[in-house]
């Protein structure tokens, strides 16, 4: 409880560096137009009047007893009532980030600026874009210690009651501003997207609000019959490539200027994947995708072939993701899973993949022996591939069983919430 006090006072101060030192700077006031600055820095103001108001209230519990009796409370009302602001300034990230960018490359005055500012040791060596990113950073951080804070409290107490209250609402806000990050960011992906294919078969819109990508790349299609003379004569695969979205598969060759012809496409809820038995060297890693329904309303098949084992069953796993995967789901909570903590944090490359900060604990749902895994958060249900060189497994059965036993105890008010909608849903 201590530290989510101090650290709130540490936060509150770098937002007031970020204003004073670079957002009210006069030369880059000079150098940016309105709307640049408006971009840039959104509404930090309105997150840093909320810190400040949060901080006083969370001195004064402290100033009431050096002994705090609980700040979950605090939190919980912050949380409510004022940290929407966290929405909208993350919300707008994708933007801030591709301006900073283009501002860099195309103003040489305003990066001149941001260096001489960026060495004064008031910034103790950071860069602006660090401080630019602190408001994510820390509403993600705030909703940890909350966890910290469940994890040491008595069960059934009113401390108790008090975290699991500001820990679901610290997550709503949390996901409502991942969600806002995704939108942004998937709407310039899509409308990127149509713009390079071509369609060889009826077109398919592509952009729509509820559409995101899933994964794209390369694979190998198998051609024709195998036959000796086909093999000798005739290339046995051939490029195609693939855009799987989360409701929708298209099938493309790529075609020169960048762009890609679709001639054939299925509803990602008619898509079947099967392993192939290991055949040699020239079929490893190559699996059976069916399209029970296709462009041409009919079934078809494709004998794909990836460039490597973790590929093949990445692709399999998107293509047709209520496979079993080798361990049970820890959602199931039927079995000990094997568990991973990061020692190592991670950023995403691919949209399969899942971001990792250290000291992260995930369920391991399936790995491949050439080094990935297929895990799930603990403390988020989130999902994704990631390195398996990140993290350390989790050897000791008791260490397993605590973890998942806070992490239940963490979620256990979203279980009770989902069971009482679901008995009022059935009568």
């Amino acid at each position: 409880m201590f530290e989510l006090v101090t650290s709130e006072a540490s936060y509150y101060k770098s937002l007031k560096l970020l204003v004073s030192h670079f957002m009210e700077n006069e030369q880059l006031k000079k150098i940016l137009h309105q709307s640049e600055a408006h971009i840039l820095f959104s509404n930090v103001l309105d997150v840093m009047a909320v810190s400040e108001r949060f901080l006083l209230d969370l001195e004064q519990r402290v100033e009431e007893n050096i002994v705090i009796s609980d700040v979950c409370d605090i939190v919980y009302q912050h949380t409510v009532n004022h940290f929407s602001v966290y929405i909208t300034y993350v919300s707008n990230q994708t933007y801030q980030e591709r301006a900073y960018k283009q501002l860099l490359q195309d103003k040489p005055a305003f990066r001149d600026v941001i260096s001489q500012l960026e060495r004064d040791p008031k910034c103790k060596g950071l860069s602006f874009s660090s401080f630019l990113i602190l408001p994510f950073q820390r509403i993600t951080r705030l909703k940890l210690l909350v966890q910290n804070i469940l994890k040491k409290v008595e069960e059934k107490s009113d401390r108790e009651s008090t975290a699991l209250d500001a820990h679901k609402e610290l997550e709503t806000v949390v996901k409502a501003c991942n969600e806002g990050v995704r939108k942004m960011s998937r709407t310039e992906q899509m409308i990127s997207i149509q713009k390079k294919l071509e369609f060889k078969i009826k077109s398919v819109p592509i952009i729509s609000h509820s559409r995101w990508l899933l994964k794209q790349g390369e694979l190998q299609q198998m051609n024709g019959p195998k036959t000796s003379r086909t093999l000798r004569t005739k290339k046995l695969f051939r490029e195609i490539y693939l855009f799987l979205f989360n409701d929708l598969l298209v099938i493309c060759r790529q075609i020169p200027g960048d762009k890609y012809q679709v001639f054939d496409s299925a509803p990602r809820g008619l898509l079947r994947v099967e392993e192939l038995e290991d055949q040699g060297q020239s079929l490893a890693n190559v699996f059976i995708l069916r399209l029970l329904e296709n462009a041409d309303d009919r079934e078809a098949s494709y004998m794909l072939k990836a460039s490597s084992q973790s590929e093949m069953k990445r692709w399999m796993i998107s293509l047709a993701p209520n496979r079993r995967t080798k361990f049970v789901s820890f959602t199931s909570r039927l079995v000990d899973c094997p568990q991973i903590q990061c020692v190592h944090p991670y950023v995403a490359q691919q949209p399969d993949e899942l971001s990792l900060e250290l000291a992260d604990v995930l369920n391991i749902l399936d790995k491949t022996d050439d080094g990935w895994i297929f895990g799930e958060r603990l403390h988020d249900q989130e999902r994704g591939w990631f390195p398996s060189s990140m993290g350390e497994e989790i050897l000791n059965p008791k260490i397993r069983a605590q973890n998942l036993k806070e992490c239940f105890r963490v979620h256990k008010s979203d279980d009770s919430q989902r069971r009482k909608l679901g008995s009022r849903n059935r009568q």
